[in-house]
C-alpha cells in the first residue's frame, strides 16, 4: 500500500527549486491549489514558470506570486483580470506566451498521455502559426521576444498548425476529495484545468478538501486515478472566491416600490 499523503503543504512544497516549470489548475478564481501557492509563497521559491489558464488575481493564487516577481514567464490562455500581470508584461518584466484556451489544455493533456505533438485548426493563419507575437518587451516597449512560426500541414485539404505538448517539471492541483493512493475526484466546474495539470506535471501534488481512506471513492467516480499523482496534503482553507460580482438594481419581482 502507498500512503502518498504528507504532513503539511510545506512538506509538499518543499522540494520544488527555483526556477521550476508548474502546471497549475484552476480557471478564474475556481479550483485554485491556494493552499499550495501560498506555501511555495512562503518558501520564497523564484524564477518560476507557469502553465496555467490564468495567473490569479492582484491578491489571490498566483497573483500573490507574480506581485512578488517570483514568476519570469507563464503559458497563459486569458490575463485580462490582473493589473499587475499587465503592468509587468508591458514594461518587460514578464514574458507571457499566450496560447488559445483549447490549445492550452491538449497540450497539458498530450503530455500526460505521453503524446509529443499534434496538429489543430485553432490558430492556422493568425500570428499564433505564423509567428511574431510579443511575448517579452523591453525596457523601452519594444519587442524583445516574439513567437516563432510553427510548422503548419494541410490535411484533406486543411491546414493544421503543430503545436507541442507540455510536460512541466511540477502539477499542482486542487481536488474536492482525495484517498491516500492519490485518487481524486473534482467538484463541478472546479474539475476544469486541474486533471490536465495533474496528468502533465512530471511531479503531481494535490491538495484536497477531503481526505478519506482507500477504498471509499466509487472508482467509477474518480476523476484522475493514483498513478497521476505523488503527494496529497489536506487544503488548509476551502474559502471560495468570486472573481467579479455583478448585483442588479432592479427590484425584484413582486416587490412595491415606495410611492407605488
Amino acid at each position: 500500500m502507498i500512503n502518498k499523503v504528507v504532513a503539511s503543504p510545506a512538506e509538499a512544497v518543499a522540494d520544488i527549486p527555483d526556477g521550476a516549470s508548474l502546471a497549475v489548475g484552476g480557471f478564474g478564481l475556481c479550483g485554485i491549489p491556494v493552499t499550495l501557492i501560498d506555501a511555495l509563497h512562503s518558501r520564497g521559491t523564484r524564477n518560476l514558470e507557469t502553465v496555467s489558464n490564468n495567473c490569479g488575481v492582484d491578491d489571490w493564487g498566483l497573483g500573490i506570486l507574480l506581485k512578488d516577481g517570483r514568476i519570469r514567464r507563464t503559458i497563459s490562455s486569458y490575463v485580462g483580470e490582473n493589473k499587475e500581470f499587465a503592468r509587468q508584461y508591458l514594461s518587460g518584466e514578464l514574458e507571457v506566451v499566450l496560447t488559445p484556451q483549447g490549445t492550452l489544455a491538449e497540450k497539458l493533456r498530450a503530455g500526460g498521455a505521453g503524446i509529443p505533438a499534434f496538429y489543430t485548426r485553432a490558430g492556422v493563419g493568425t500570428q499564433v502559426s505564423d509567428g511574431g507575437l510579443p511575448q517579452k518587451y523591453d525596457s523601452d516597449g519594444g519587442i524583445a521576444i516574439a513567437s516563432a512560426p510553427k510548422e503548419v500541414r494541410t490535411f484533406n485539404g486543411i491546414d493544421y498548425v503543430l503545436e507541442e505538448s507540455l510536460t512541466p517539471d511540477f502539477g499542482l492541483v486542487h481536488a474536492w476529495k482525495g484517498d491516500r493512493h492519490g485518487n481524486l475526484v473534482f467538484h463541478a466546474t472546479a474539475m476544469n484545468f486541474n486533471p490536465l495539470c495533474a496528468m502533465a506535471g512530471k511531479i503531481t501534488i494535490a491538495e484536497v478538501e477531503e481526505l478519506v481512506e482507500p477504498g471509499e471513492l466509487d472508482p467509477e467516480r474518480v476523476h484522475i486515478p493514483g498513478i497521476f499523482v505523488q503527494r496529497v496534503v489536506l487544503a488548509a482553507s476551502n474559502e471560495k472566491r468570486i472573481e467579479k460580482r455583478t448585483v442588479s438594481t432592479v427590484p425584484a419581482t413582486g416587490t412595491t416600490q415606495a410611492g407605488a
